[in-house]
């Protein structure tokens, strides 16, 4: 009987269970080496963006410009009311904005009574005594630190540059020069209410101009002497020689009586072709009745009681 070898299998190896200590050492290693990673991909990201520094603090804000101040000179204001306009607008930016603005009435007046830099077209027949008409009449925005020279200059420079949209032609062949149709201007400015008159009372200015008529204006006379618009005008400053009083003397008065605005200037340059020569305004205080018989205005006035 043949005996079958026995086979021996390997003795079978038991794996012991790691200790709780080498447990935490590997972990702590792999942690380490976790960080060691993280903190080389930082340092390489910061060396590449900002050289290895530390990171610039975020910029300051931008301080907010402070609203700008406004002043409004009406068309047809003088040289005179726009000075008081200057103290009227200060006081209000002190009361309502706490600003004290270096804008002067006074130093104004002082910066608009000479002629120097009156525009070159109007020196042809000598300076003018002072910007009386080159003012002109807008809004404009200043600041606390604008200084009243600043102001005039702008304003100076919005005359030049609605003077170049004005047609000078017709006005030139009527012989008038820039300075006449400034002036021309400033009347209709005071007399005009309704925009629509503008052209009508320019054509009564020329016709009587061309007729060798007073103007009989009473506006350059209250300029002259200073007539406020609520007194009545005396006799006697009617029969006054003053230089405005064109009620007596012919021609044109040898300033502007105001600072004219474009449309204004627009229609002293070209009149309507019409051939009136007297008006007088209507009941409702706005417009005008407009003639060339002076019987008819003769009538219209006795008919309201003028």
């Amino acid at each position: 009987m043949v005996e079958e070898p026995t086979t021996l299998s390997p003795p079978t190896r038991h794996r012991t269970k790691p200790s709780r200590r080498r447990i935490l050492v590997r972990r702590a290693v792999a942690l380490g080496l976790v960080l060691g990673l993280v903190a080389l991909l930082v340092g390489s990201a910061m060396a590449v963006l900002g050289g290895g520094e530390e990171a610039a603090p975020p910029p300051a804000p931008v301080p907010v410009a402070p609203k700008p101040l406004k002043i409004i000179f009406p068309e047809g204001f003088t040289r005179a009311q726009m000075a008081e306009r200057i103290g009227e607008v200060n006081e209000i930016a002190k009361k309502k904005r706490n600003v004290s603005p270096r804008l002067s009435p006074r130093r104004y007046l002082v910066q608009t009574s000479g002629s120097s830099r009156v525009p070159r077209p109007f020196l042809t027949e000598g300076p003018p005594p002072n910007l009386e008409g080159f003012l002109f009449p807008a809004t404009y925005e200043f600041t606390k630190r604008t200084t009243t020279r600043q102001l005039v200059n702008h304003q100076l420079a919005a005359f030049t540059k609605n003077w170049a949209k004005v047609n000078m032609r017709y006005a030139r062949s009527k012989n008038l020069t820039p300075y006449d149709v400034l002036i021309i201007a400033s009347m209709i400015e005071k007399e005009v209410i309704a925009p629509e008159e503008r052209r009508h009372v320019a054509a009564v200015i020329y016709n009587r101009l061309k007729a060798g008529m007073t103007l009989g204006i009473d506006a350059t006379l209250r300029y002259g002497l200073g007539i406020p618009p609520t007194e009545s005008i005396r006799q006697s400053q009617l029969d006054s020689d003053n230089p405005y009083n064109t009620r007596k003397l012919t021609g044109l008065p040898p300033t502007p009586i105001a600072n004219p605005g474009l449309a204004s200037i627009r229609a002293a340059a070209r009149p309507a072709k019409v051939n009136y020569l007297f008006f007088v305004r209507k009941p409702d205080k706005v417009h005008h009745f407009f003639t060339a018989s002076e019987r008819e205005f003769e009538n219209y006035k006795n008919a309201h009681g003028y």
